[in-house]
């Protein structure tokens, strides 16, 4: 008889799409089964990823024993975060026994001997892991395609890129193949995905969650001048904050076990915020449809009583914070590839970080006067996939004119320079049906106000 119950309270296919916290409610409930879930999941992904490439790791024998132990535990009366949740990890992180390969063919045959401290995390919340999710080789593309795991398609026009690099995993999400991804961001390999195929993400605070364990293949560390960081994405905003608290925490000798106290979201009404409306950008062309859409998300909060301002002389000027971050990322990266190294002067290092550090002054002014900044995410939506090397000879089409694929990357570094917070939420579909979003970038260590932001907006009326 309960078994019967059980089967008709929760479908598990829904509850998969409604996310991993919605999913975590049932299973602690009695409501589904871990393995149940699991095997909704595993079917999803055999059923749809054949003609999408989003998983390109399958680990579901794993994935099965992992799912039967979250049942027993939860008849124990053991209740974690996490525990029974159906989830995926991208690619580029290590997972024992599994391949890291960053989409590059040398390292095929690498397979990690331990978890990056971030799986540790998730598998000590209880997440059932079904695999790894597709990348661009060495994570460097808006789109997801390289010579081992073939080409992820959008899931509503193969035609089309879902993003990169975190686009395996925003395919995984948006299809319902599972309840949560673990992906990572420099360039907004995080943000850029989740928009285009209409799901949450959150590039958190630089530092915030460890990173150890997700780096090129046969290392152990980023550069600690790098600004990557991982993060979750999600079907809602409560996915997001529920990933943060099981992931947020100081790298220790005991990785499973750290933990920090992020403060509270700074409102929890609309009509208490402060936002300025950002839809333009020096350097980066930006589609009527898409700036369309930003306005239309302030448009929602101002209805709702929220202050909502389009300018500010305290946002530090955007041209210098892009041209600033691109510097210091190639500049790493530069020394950090095999076999590169970078030629740039020490003393002009050090006044890059020097302006890095004026400009996080004054976008610590900037969040004294407003809560958050609404900003496009990219300048269009999902674009044709571009199949030409060179970076420097791509283009997009926005509106009717070619502009540099490369000059796209100025939406991801108002954040990524300041180490903030940014959290993306679905903000409608363009007249094709493709989705956009829109990125709430907020104070450093803020997580849950720009995590807070992207819930209040899902409930107000479009």
């Amino acid at each position: 008889m309960a078994t019967t119950v059980m089967a008709a309270a929760t479908n598990p296919v829904d509850l998969l799409s409604a996310g991993a916290a919605q999913s975590a409610r049932a299973l602690a409930a009695g409501q589904v089964s871990a393995v149940a879930l699991c095997e909704a999941a595993i079917d999803r992904v055999e059923a749809l990823d054949g003609a999408l490439h989003a998983v390109a790791v399958r680990d579901f024998a794993r994935a099965r024993h992992q799912a039967a132990e979250a049942d027993a535990a939860l008849a124990r009366g053991e209740r974690r975060p996490l525990l029974g949740v159906p989830m995926t990890v991208k690619e580029a992180f290590n997972v024992a026994g599994l391949p890291t390969t960053w989409g590059l063919p040398p390292f095929r045959d690498f397979v990690p001997t331990q978890d990056a401290v971030a799986v540790q995390r998730l598998k000590a919340a209880g997440a059932v892991i079904l695999g790894k999710t597709n990348v661009p080789p060495a994570l460097a593309d808006w789109q997801c395609a390289n010579p081992l795991y073939g080409r992820t398609v959008h899931p509503l026009d193969a035609g089309r890129t879902p993003g990169g690099s975190s686009g395996g995993g925003a395919v995984a999400i948006a299809t319902g193949m599972v309840a949560l991804e673990l992906g990572t961001d420099l360039m907004g390999s995080l943000r850029i995905p989740a928009a285009f195929c209409g799901v949450y993400a959150h590039k958190p605070s630089h530092g915030l969650l460890p990173t150890r364990g997700f780096a090129f293949p046969g290392t152990q560390e980023s550069p600690a001048e790098l600004p990557s960081v991982i993060g979750p994405i999600g079907h809602c905003a409560q996915d997001l904050g529920l990933a943060l608290d099981v992931l947020a925490g100081p790298d220790t000798a005991r990785a499973a076990d750290a933990r920090v106290a992020l403060p509270a979201a700074r409102h929890a009404s609309a009509k208490d915020w402060r936002v300025l409306v950002v839809t333009s950008h020096p350097q980066a062309a930006v589609a009527a449809e898409v700036r369309a859409a930003v306005d239309a998300a302030g448009q929602r909060l101002a209805k709702a009583g929220a202050q909502i301002a389009h300018a500010s002389d305290l946002l530090p000027d955007l041209a210098e914070i892009n041209d600033t971050y691109q510097q210091i990322v190639q500049t790493v990266l530069a020394h950090a590839e095999p076999g590169g190294q970078t030629s740039m002067p020490l003393r002009a290092w050090f006044d890059l970080l020097a302006t890095r550090t004026r400009i996080r002054a004054q976008l610590r002014v900037l969040f004294e006067a407003f809560d958050a900044v609404l900003c496009p995410v990219f300048g269009c939506a999902a674009f044709a996939h571009v199949t030409e090397p060179d970076w420097g000879k791509r283009t997009l089409a926005i509106d009717g004119r070619a502009t540099p694929y490369g000059a796209q990357g100025a939406w991801a570094s108002l954040a990524s320079l300041g180490g903030l917070p940014a959290t993306v939420a679905p903000a409608g579909r363009n007249a094709e049906g493709l989705p956009l979003g829109v990125q709430i970038v907020g104070p450093y260590g803020e997580d849950r106000s720009t995590i807070a932001l992207a819930g209040i907006l899902a409930k107000l009326p479009a």
